[in-house]
């Protein structure tokens, strides 16, 4: 076999899918981990400078933003491990099936293995919807915000005009001031903090988005390999009966010729 030949059977045996989707996935979790992170640092300088100045106003929700921070890290740790398991596993069913017809063969603990991997990407991407929906408050919150902002500039009144982020539950209703108003308000969305804290949980919610597709194709994947293997393991055994079946019909024949050649 030539250098081209072995080259294109390795090739052949790359499950492109699998990869696709594991690229997809570590870019989705990446944009969700990394820019979740900045941003919720970046919302809680927000709050302690212009919503709320006195520490134990704010106490849990920054304990709470601190415990998230962690979260992150441990999903960043896990889909890391996980997308690799995945790939991998996609590269054992691509095997499977290349080498049907050869000595290779599918057990029934492989098949088990492949089910799992079914059940708990398929509660991931459950999960991982919720992640999404979670990841778009905060854009909705920060929009709000800039929008009001943007709508101060055709006024000439802004006094009247206020933010009060304690109609939303993030801090309680003894914090203060609480709410922003006219020139303030505007200085607040001027400042690099929130600018940067808007676009990071855009690309944050995207990122879950991304998650969330790359979840969703290798749940297909996964899907068509299960299937694939089970496919393997009964023409595996079609295939033992079969042998089977013949050895004991040249058996017969030979004893049957055997016999005949006595009597002559």
């Amino acid at each position: 076999m030539g250098c081209f030949e072995c080259c294109i059977k390795c090739l052949g045996g790359v499950p492109y899918a699998s990869l696709v989707a594991t690229i997809l996935c570590f870019s989705g979790v990446a944009l969700f981990c990394g820019c979740g992170h900045v941003a919720l640092t970046g919302t809680v300088t927000i709050l302690e400078t212009h919503f709320s100045k006195v520490n134990t106003d704010h106490a849990i929700l920054t304990n709470v933003i601190q415990l998230m921070q962690y979260v992150i890290y441990g999903i960043a740790s896990f889909f890391f491990l996980y997308g690799i398991i995945l790939l991998a596993e996609g590269f054992y069913t691509t095997s499977a099936v290349k080498e049907l017809h050869s000595e290779f063969k599918t057990t029934i603990c492989g098949r088990c293995i492949s089910g799992m991997f079914v059940f708990l990407t398929y509660i991931l991407g459950v999960a991982w919807l919720g992640v999404f929906g979670f990841s778009a408050v905060p854009v909705f919150l920060f929009y709000n915000m800039w929008s009001t902002c943007a709508a101060m500039d055709n006024l000439t009144n802004i006094d009247s005009i206020c933010v009060d982020v304690r109609q939303y539950g993030i801090i309680p209703w003894n914090a203060t001031p609480g709410k922003a108003c006219g020139s303030t308000l505007g200085d607040i969305c001027s400042t690099s903090e929130f600018y940067l804290s808007y676009h990071l949980y855009i690309v944050a919610c995207a990122g879950a988005g991304a998650t969330v597709i790359a979840l969703i194709h290798f749940l297909m994947i996964l899907s068509a390999n299960w299937a694939y293997l089970k496919d393997a393991s009964q023409m595996h055994a079609y295939q033992d009966i079969k042998m089977k079946e013949e050895r004991e019909l040249q058996d017969i024949t030979s004893r049957s010729k055997e016999c005949l050649n006595s009597y002559t």
